[in-house]
């Protein structure tokens, strides 16, 4: 191989740079590009998140507060039929029959309103030991979410139910499994104030701190004391 043979692969490799450079060119000439702060929904080609890209940048959040869990509402409405089949998970460690034997886990029957770790003759973990309490809804209902946060040390490996749904249709479903189910508790109110707004309330009834209107009157009493005696006029 002589020099013109290097000389022509040199020659393919130039000009192929130079395609690709050409081709980029004409790119940007036919479809102009724009820098992030010059975009808009015309000079987009795909859905864009315009309220984020108009904030600040700013990673916080305003906490998010929940109220207090309906369980009157949420009860009333759950699928008993569809808590059975979410059940049936659990049949590998738990018995759900009228007088069934315990399993792995202590039979479930009569388990809605039944104390904590009750069941006899069944060796509990010291966790739910030391819990105390009834299966109240709100119990099972904090226990199904997540077993390991709500009992730490628990030994149920059972990683919990995250759908809400899921889980009151699973209660709902035990809440049958009884000859006399516990009785459902009231809807809340509709106008029942949240959380925090009741926490703030006992907060401030608990320091005596009056309401914002009545406070007026004593702060311009004490503005008219704190003013100086107008002084007599002797004629000078």
């Amino acid at each position: 191989m002589g020099d013109l043979f290097f000389n022509k692969i040199a020659g393919v490799i130039i000009g192929g740079i130079l395609a690709i450079l050409a081709i980029t060119e004409l790119g940007h000439m036919l479809v102009k590009s724009h820098a992030a702060d010059e975009l808009t929904a015309e000079n987009t080609a795909y859905p864009v998140d315009w309220a984020a890209l108009e904030s600040d940048g700013s990673a916080s959040q305003e906490a998010v507060v929940e109220g207090p869990t309906d369980y009157g509402l949420l009860l009333a409405s759950a699928d008993i039929g569809a808590g059975e089949r979410v059940a049936r998970r659990c049949q590998s460690c738990h018995n759900f029959e009228n007088g069934g034997a315990d399993g792995t886990g202590p039979h479930l029957w009569g388990v809605v309103g039944r104390a904590v770790a009750s069941v006899a003759g069944f060796s509990y973990s010291e966790a739910l030991n030391s819990l105390g309490g009834d299966w109240g809804y709100a119990e099972l209902d904090g226990y199904l979410e997540r077993p390991s946060a709500y009992a730490p040390g628990t030994a149920m490996t059972f990683a919990g139910l995250r759908d809400e749904g899921q889980r009151m249709d699973l209660i709902a479903y035990l809440r049958s499994l009884s000859d006399t189910p516990m009785a459902l508790p009231d809807p809340l109110p509709a106008d029942a104030p949240d959380a925090v707004e009741a926490a703030m309330t006992d907060a401030m009834d608990a320091v005596d701190m009056p309401a914002a209107q009545d406070a007026t009157e004593p702060m311009e009493a004490a503005i008219d004391e704190a003013a100086p005696a107008e002084l007599p006029n002797d004629g000078h």
